[in-house]
């Protein structure tokens, strides 16, 4: 029933659409051809006046609404630079959208064909063409240099006292591998993995694997270099680290890396934002399938004894794959053995 009053609708407003159609069509004729057009060309001209202030007005009340939505300031020194990128980006597009829609909807306003007004015939003009062309091209070439500096300075080789952390994306969920205390992550092969006791197949043949362990939250101490190696078992997948203004293709076959400095540990941002529940999240920022929501893990920055302490607890994956031997149970005392052993005892 829904169905069918649904497809009444449209075909009600189509015939009303046809019978304006129709209707302007009549007055045209009975006021005459030009008459009728430069009436229509002022009301769209008037309409597009209103659309333009009450467009403008929308966009300053969206971003006065939203603006509390904002993310917070960026959590690390990278990101910081970013986010003087994006500001100085949306300043030099936001002025000359503004101007451009200002000079489009009043030129349209303003030249409206009108008795005695005639059109000016303007084909060429290889100075305007020039400024048109030269200045908006230096402006990107500005922008997307300095994007590629800050793309260059977080891909490149970490400072070498950074922290080294693996990331690997799998539907659904993140899995997190810390090299332990040599600083060294072993090797891995993908016909190891094993979702009971090995999910991103370590080679339990390589001896910087004894003491790699796997956590379900990603530890960092603030103010250290952080490098994230990223990987993913099945398709591609994205870490988005919004808090640090970051986020790379997890991409499988194809390790890609990353790295940052945390400014502010959670306790400094739970203070900061006035949130006491906040947490730093790593997301995936790519459409990864059905699961693609529940893709969340949590981050955790503290301070260094902090993070030693959290170390200091995991179990390295080794020994979750290789359980020690149960010790064999004692066999049960032998209660006629022990009564005679004792009754010989008393007879001695």
């Amino acid at each position: 029933m829904s169905g069918f009053l649904a497809v009444l609708v449209v075909v009600l407003i189509f015939v009303v659409i046809f019978q304006i159609a129709k209707a302007s069509e009549y007055v045209s004729i009975l006021k005459g051809e030009k008459k009728a057009r430069q009436q229509s060309n002022r009301v769209n001209g008037t309409l597009l006046i209103v659309f333009l202030v009450l467009g403008l007005i929308g966009v300053y009340y969206c971003h006065d609404v939203l603006s509390a939505k904002f993310l917070f300031l960026s959590a690390s020194e990278q990101g910081e630079g970013i986010d003087n990128m994006i500001v100085w980006t949306l300043a030099i597009t936001g002025v000359v959208f503004v101007i451009t829609q200002i000079l489009l909807f009043w030129f349209s306003f303003k030249y409206q064909e009108k008795e005695g007004q005639k059109a000016f015939y303007f084909p060429h003009n290889n100075k305007l063409e020039l400024i048109w062309t030269v200045i908006p091209a230096i402006a990107l070439t500005i922008l997307v240099a300095i994007g590629l500096r800050h793309w260059f300075r977080i891909t490149s080789d970490a400072p070498k006292e950074a922290a080294v952390i693996e990331i690997t994306g799998k539907q659904f969920n993140w899995l997190i591998r810390y090299p332990g205390k040599d600083g060294q992550l072993g090797r891995k092969f993908f016909k190891n993995i094993n979702d009971a006791n090995n999910p991103v197949g370590q080679d339990w043949d390589d001896q910087l694997n004894k003491d790699d362990f796997m956590a379900t939250e990603m530890h960092m101490v603030v103010g250290k270099p952080v490098k994230l190696i990223i990987g993913s078992r099945d398709v591609i997948h994205d870490v988005g680290l919004s808090h640090f203004r970051l986020k790379m293709d997890a991409v499988p076959g194809i390790p890609t890396t990353l790295w940052f400095t945390p400014k502010y540990t959670t306790a400094e941002m739970k203070v900061k934002t006035g949130n006491p529940d906040f947490v730093y999240e790593i997301s995936c920022d790519q459409m990864c399938g059905s699961g693609h929501y529940s893709m969340k893990a949590n981050i955790v920055v503290e301070t260094q004894e902090e993070f030693d302490a959290w170390t200091a607890k995991q179990v390295a994956q080794y020994g979750v794959a290789h359980p020690a031997p149960a010790a064999p149970e004692a066999p049960a005392a032998d209660s006629a053995s022990a009564e005679k052993t004792v009754a010989v005892n008393a007879g001695k």
